[in-house]
């Protein structure tokens, strides 16, 4: 009974967060060769029209990316370079950036 209840427990936590992947900035740093065209190298752009990602909160940058995914957040490129990456890739990538001082 105790482990069943505690599966119920894990199964309703994993259900309210989504089943957030914790993050791998190691690997973040690996999937994000396709942003340092626009953002800069360690997200630190040199062009006034794409913002920095280095040092943005995790959460944001997970937030912003899902939404470009989604289509909510609109922008053709961001579009179509997020569409293939996973919940997993995007908590990679935003531990990489959002430690980056």
């Amino acid at each position: 009974m105790r482990t069943l209840t505690g599966m119920f427990i894990m199964v309703i936590g994993l259900s309210l967060t989504g089943g957030v992947h914790a993050g791998d900035a190691a690997a973040g740093k690996a999937k994000s060769q396709s942003c340092v065209s626009c953002h800069g190298m360690n997200g630190r752009s040199n062009s006034p029209d794409n913002p920095n990602l280095a040092g943005q909160k995790k959460n944001y940058l997970i937030k912003a990316m899902k939404a470009y995914k989604t289509g909510d957040r609109k922008d053709p490129m961001m579009n179509t370079l997020v569409s293939n990456l996973t919940d997993a890739d995007i908590a990679d990538i935003a531990e990489f950036y959002s430690l980056v001082k």
